[in-house]
């Protein structure tokens, strides 16, 4: 039930319609409350913590997926570039239990994903040796990072909204179609923020652009509220598929032809079919589940069901829903896993300026 009313939450947030009114009220209470914060933070009632190291943060002004997961790994590969000894802190999403736990170390994973959240559980899965920390209290997980593995920078997963800690290099994430949804701040809308706050704000990245008219809005957006702040563009390519009962290398071209079912429970599930489009697999149709949905043996049988009805020859997943899955019982088909990485496609040397000017490369 409770799925089902945040779908359709999202679906209407996509749209123009004009909320309703006990959401409107609410939307004014919560813009409210961000004035509030933002008053106190002015006045220095409110103060950033200083870490002792830089701190680079990731995030977006939306509810839902714009990519942060995978800009978090290609800004950990940036800074180890630098020659930087990076950690990534994050909250965690969806983890069992509280406190701040270590995910991964220089050597090894150490919570599964049902502990550590899946996004912090996959980064380490893609960045061995770089050291996780989750906790809600990003400073204390901060110095866990830097006291304990000598991290000379940290990365801050979904970040911007996240203020008491003092940042070197903010970048904002956008979808570059219907990047503000309705335009409405939460709950009557995706907004997390209203669009002034990107003025807090040291990069964007327009992702899943197709091309130079596709960053339209959220250029016009930076124009009025973050005027000179570079804008990179991006999207979201294939770099690896496995069939999980053999879990072995498949090659991105694994799936094209299939006629494969697809599911998703991740922010922006669309574009995982539209990735799935450009890898050539042919559509047999696709469920969309809640962001951070941990499937059950039902989810599977009623995707086996539903991809037989019509005709495919296996399931397609991406690799941040496996993480979820990956202990549930196989299903009774072929499943394959799509990962993806995010790729510059425009302002590479921006993007690699804004670390190497705020991150500089530490002494030997």
């Amino acid at each position: 039930m409770i799925d089902a009313l945040r779908a359709r939450a999202t679906r209407a947030w996509q749209t123009d319609g004009t909320a309703a009114g006990v959401l409107g009220i609410a939307e004014g209470g919560y813009h409210g409350l961000l004035r509030t914060r933002d008053w106190l933070y002015a006045r220095g009632v409110l103060k950033s913590q200083w870490l002792g190291v830089p701190v680079v943060s990731i995030g977006n002004l939306t509810v839902g997926g714009t990519g942060k997961t995978p800009a978090v790994e290609l800004a950990v590969r940036t800074l180890r570039e630098l020659g930087h000894r990076p950690a990534i802190l994050s909250r965690g999403y969806g983890r069992r239990g509280g406190g701040i736990h270590v995910v991964a170390d220089a050597t090894s994973i150490r919570l599964d994903a049902d502990a550590a959240g899946d996004e912090p559980f996959l980064l380490a899965r893609q960045l061995p040796g770089v050291p996780i920390v989750v906790g809600a209290n990003r400073h204390d997980a901060g110095r866990e990072a830097v006291e304990r593995f000598g991290a000379s920078v940290v990365v801050l997963d979904d970040g911007f909204q996240h203020r008491t800690l003092m940042k070197d290099l903010d970048i904002v994430m956008v979808r570059a179609r219907a990047p503000w949804g309705n335009g409405r701040l939460l709950p009557a809308g995706p907004l997390r923020e209203p669009l002034a706050a990107l003025a807090r704000a040291h990069l964007l990245v327009v992702t899943s652009a197709r091309d130079a008219a596709d960053i339209a809005e959220p250029a016009a957006a930076a124009r009025v509220h973050a005027p000179g702040v570079p804008i990179v563009t991006a999207r979201h390519v294939p770099t690896a598929c496995w069939e999980t009962t053999a879990m072995r290398e498949l090659g991105v071209n694994a799936v094209h032809g299939l006629k494969l079912f697809a599911f998703a429970g991740i922010g922006a599930p669309d574009g995982f079919r539209d990735t799935l489009a450009e890898a050539g697999a042919l559509d047999a149709g696709f469920m969309r589940f809640p962001d951070h949905h941990w499937y059950t043996r039902d989810d599977l049988t009623a995707l086996e069901r539903r991809a037989h009805a019509a005709s495919a020859v296996g399931l397609v997943t991406t690799e941040k829903d496996w993480v979820r899955l990956r202990r549930s019982a196989a299903p009774g088909m072929p499943l394959y896993v799509l990962a993806v990485r995010l790729v510059l496609l425009s302002g590479e040397a921006e993007w690699r300026a804004a670390f190497a000017r705020t991150c500089p490369r530490p002494a030997p």
